[in-house]
């Protein structure tokens, strides 16, 4: 498989499991655009990119479906309510809460990953893949995803632009991320282009 098809098949497992959530969820909205998180940063919510990563983001899902304020500090500090859905996901924080990202930090129960073992396999053989195909190694693991960083406040260590497809879908991006490697529309399948080098997320 080329380099080019890497984010186009991880952003597809990523959507894939996110459904497996969904299922257990009802009202965890869809992910819009999969393929627009690989690559992105946050300081927020972790580094690593894994099942329980997603999850995290879910629990962030949740909140914005149902109206919940889950994060303060321009989306660093993870308050209660966030851990209450967390919490719901199967997600647990033995710590007291961090002085600045609050109860970001957040594990997976063995239940919750017993329950999703299926899908938490299939996605890291996605991860290892991409990793491979990117870096050229696949004992690395994937460490620059971060989640949205557009709703943490975060440039993902760089000024985002406006990237858009064929068929009018648009996504925020690093220029860097892009010269990577194509971010593939999910509905056109043809790749996402930068039209607007100035404006910022």
């Amino acid at each position: 498989m080329s380099t080019t098809q890497q984010p186009l098949v991880l952003a597809a497992e990523l959507a894939l499991a996110w459904g497996d959530i969904q299922r257990h969820h009802p009202d965890l909205p869809n992910l819009a655009a999969p393929e627009a998180l690989i690559g992105e940063s946050s300081s927020a919510c972790g580094s690593e990119l894994g099942f329980e990563r997603l999850l995290h983001e879910a629990a962030h899902g949740l909140a914005a479906a149902r109206g919940i304020r889950d994060t303060s500090r321009a989306g660093r500090y993870h308050n209660r309510r966030f851990l209450a859905l967390a919490d719901e996901l199967g997600l647990d924080h033995s710590a007291d809460p961090h002085a600045s990202s609050g109860f970001s930090l957040v594990t997976l129960r063995p239940e919750t990953r017993e329950r999703y073992a299926d899908t938490i396999d299939r996605l890291q053989r996605a991860l290892d893949m991409h990793t491979a195909a990117t870096s050229g190694s696949g004992a690395d693991r994937v460490r620059s995803f971060r989640g949205p960083s557009a709703r943490h406040g975060s440039s993902g260590g760089g000024v985002r632009v406006k990237a858009v497809c064929d068929c009018g879908r648009n996504v925020r991006v690093v220029p860097s991320v892009l010269s990577q490697a194509a971010i593939v529309c999910g509905a056109c399948g043809q790749p996402f282009r930068i039209v607007d080098s100035g404006a910022q997320a």
